[in-house]
């Protein structure tokens, strides 16, 4: 019997994410009305935000670009010392980053590219909420009370990006930093063209799918995530009578299992609610592997998929 490979438990969870947007103003007006983060700071172009249900002082940097994308993408460690271990990984592998000192909310971090293109951050220092007057929730064990301005987003989710070579992409991120393959999807005589991996038991932090042009480092989507799947439903409310068009759903995911909603803020980006996804507790969990999207259903439920979510990502090409 071939030996089991130790599973690498190193890096936690999504620590936070900076997206790219030529619509400043309108773009933070919808994060914070609309999707209803709060905003926690603002300097030098960037704006610094948060959902209710994070613990970290910020999830979120909006900063004013040319284009909208996909800035960076940052994984929190477990500790220093696994901090300084994945990066003897990535540097073993080839992969020559930089230290920067921080920025706002963390401390100093690990820069680097991944394979796929998009720039990465590994940190592990944190600057955790307080709750001012007026925002603390009666429950000692939350971070701040619940937000029901607009969507009333709860906490950072997870993140997909575009890869050319998507089995590439996972096994780099799988070898290196510690992703667990949960799922995959691979149609028949095809290469694969999704997966969806996770750090801890989540069904997934991480969802890394075909990119459909000559590109590299582009954002398919971020998510948040909401209490419950009748929030996602309340979402699509709020964002008819506030103006913000639907792109997809409200429907639920055949992999992870997740309840969802996208549309796209005012710079470009897609941004996703999403409720539910099963959770994983078995350490010996076997990766899933998919044939067709929804085992011909196309959604679970068999809403079928928009044209425009296979072909639109940011930056969007000329």
């Amino acid at each position: 019997m071939a030996e089991t490979p130790e599973p690498m438990y190193e890096l936690a969870h999504l620590g936070h994410a900076e997206l790219l947007t030529p619509a400043y103003d309108r773009s933070l007006e919808f994060f914070v009305d609309v999707y209803g983060l709060d905003l926690v700071h603002e300097s030098d172009g960037s704006a610094y935000l948060r959902a209710w249900s994070d613990h970290d002082l910020t999830t979120l940097k909006l900063t004013a670009a040319d284009q909208a994308g996909l800035g960076h993408v940052a994984w929190r460690a477990v500790s220093p010392q696994a901090l300084e271990r994945r990066v003897a990984a990535l540097e073993a592998r080839g992969i020559r980053g930089e230290w920067i000192d921080g920025d706002f909310g963390h401390g100093k971090a690990y820069s680097f590219v991944s394979p796929s293109g998009q720039r990465m951050e590994l940190y592990y220092e944190t600057e955790k909420y307080r709750a001012p007057r007026g925002k603390a929730s009666f429950l000692p064990n939350q971070p701040q009370s619940s937000v029901a301005r607009g969507v009333g987003a709860a906490r950072i989710d997870h993140i997909n990006v575009l890869a050319q070579d998507v089995p590439a992409a996972r096994e780099f991120m799988s070898e290196t930093l510690g992703f667990k393959l949960r799922e995959h999807l691979i149609p028949p005589g095809q290469p694969e063209v999704g997966a969806w991996l996770s750090l801890m038991n989540k069904a997934h932090d991480l969802a890394i799918t075909k990119e459909p042009a000559q590109a590299t480092g582009r954002l398919h989507h971020l998510a948040y995530a909401v209490e419950n799947r009748e929030d996602v439903l309340r979402a699509a409310d709020v964002f008819c009578e506030l103006g913000t068009d639907i792109e997809f759903g409200p429907a639920k995911h055949s992999r992870t299992q997740g309840f969802f909603l996208y549309v796209l803020e005012p710079g470009g980006n897609r941004i996703e609610v999403f409720s539910g996804g099963f959770h994983i507790f078995s350490p010996d969990w076997e990766p899933v592997t998919w044939t067709t999207e929804g085992q011909g259903r196309s959604t679970a439920w068999g809403l079928d998929v928009p044209a425009s979510f296979h072909s639109h990502a940011t930056p969007v090409l000329p």
